[in-house]
């Protein structure tokens, strides 16, 4: 196998899996706040042939001396962009948008019998019954939604009236007339590269995250708490512009067609050198 055999079949590799991140924001056009991601490529580790080895001959010489062949591109990184989606108006009592791009709520998944902490920015929450008193707020999965102090919500079963203030203060009035309150769980992130999609329009901190975990995101807590920007009977959509998408899938078939006839005329060649008598 040639050197440009090499380059190109490196190349449709990375491609590839570029493809398939176009593919993933194009099937969540239409989930509740869902983040898009975009691909940026690099070169590969290049190879230096030092074809001048008397570096006088090379004075005034802008480029390096060397003759740089390269391997191929790689994705250089797979970016989370937190750019705020449309609002959409439903009037449902438990629906919510955030209007800050930064800010997530904290969920709670089980995961095979261990608790984690997940972070989502889908509104559209409902209540689920646990006891025949009682029901707990969750989201579209039907995962809990967490407070301020990681702790699942639950109201008494005929609780109504639900009101949620702009930072994120959810009131129920109790059959007996009474209100209760309660803060809603609300991060807000700061370097969303560490975090890792998990499934369910979830995102997680991978185990071994490698930095501080305050440094990633923070917890919208006492003072910090009137930060937090929401809208109570909206939902927001998807981030994902189908055109862009559609133009960058356009791009990504071209580049890996181009390589895959760069596959095919080397064939070509090296089966004419191979028969030459």
């Amino acid at each position: 196998m040639n050197r440009s055999m090499i380059v190109a079949s490196n190349t449709m590799n990375q491609l590839q899996k570029q493809l398939d991140i176009i593919s993933n924001n194009m099937a969540n056009a239409q989930t509740n706040g869902f983040k898009k991601r975009e691909v940026t490529f690099t070169d590969l580790l290049a190879q230096s042939f030092n074809n001048q080895p008397n570096k006088n001959d090379e004075v005034g010489r802008l480029t390096p001396a060397e003759i740089r062949l390269g391997v191929g591109a790689k994705i250089a990184q797979s970016q989370m962009v937190l750019k705020q989606g449309n609002l959409k108006e439903t009037g449902r009592p438990l629906d919510i948008a955030f209007t800050n791009e930064k800010q997530f709520l904290k969920v709670l998944v089980n995961t095979n019998g261990v608790n984690q902490v997940r972070y989502t920015r889908d509104g559209a929450l409902s209540l689920s019954p646990i006891s025949q008193n009682e029901v707990m707020l969750v989201n579209s999965e039907g995962y809990p939604i967490l407070d301020e102090n990681n702790q699942m919500i639950t109201f008494n079963r005929n609780a109504n009236q639900f009101s949620i203030s702009g930072t994120g203060n959810l009131s129920v009035k109790l059959p007996n007339g009474k209100l209760q309150n309660v803060n809603l769980g609300i991060i807000s992130l700061e370097k969303p590269q560490f975090l890792e999609k998990v499934g369910e329009n979830l995102l997680g901190l991978p185990e071994n995250v490698g930095v501080n975990v305050s440094n990633v995101l923070t917890e919208l807590t006492g003072p910090l708490r009137n930060q937090v920007s929401m809208k109570q009977g909206s939902l927001e959509e998807s981030n994902v512009d189908l055109g862009k998408e559609m133009t960058d899938l356009i791009n990504v078939q071209r580049s890996y067609q181009f390589q895959s006839r760069a596959i095919t005329l080397s064939d070509q060649m090296m089966g004419l050198v191979n028969g030459i008598r």
